[in-house]
């Protein structure tokens, strides 16, 4: 896909309507580049920078967070030992991964 700021737009434009049981705010740290994503029913919305109080913050490197959105492939241990990928909240991990196509 290439830039962290290419894969934002697409994933604006591949989200599925009605999938987050709630407002949802996630804090994504992509690289060197951060985005503030809202999730309701209807829309998501992401903005540049960061927000304090994220339901679910999420570090990644841009390769990993990539395959996690758009093909679904969850980070493996060696993601996680090597520090490429981190998130508070597996719950809410798995329900961003189901909130695009």
């Amino acid at each position: 896909m290439g830039s962290p700021d290419a894969l934002i737009a697409e994933m604006g434009r591949r989200y599925i309507p009605n999938k987050v049981p709630r407002a949802l705010t996630y804090y994504l740290s992509i690289g060197e580049n951060k985005y503030t994503m809202r999730l309701d029913a209807a829309s998501c919305s992401i903005t540049p920078g960061k927000v304090e109080n994220a339901d679910c913050v999420i570090k990644s490197d841009p390769v990993v967070f990539e395959n996690l959105v758009l093909r679904r492939k969850a980070p493996g241990a060696f993601d996680i030992a090597r520090g490429k990928f981190k998130t508070s909240d597996i719950a809410l991990l798995s329900l961003l991964q189901e909130c695009f196509r």
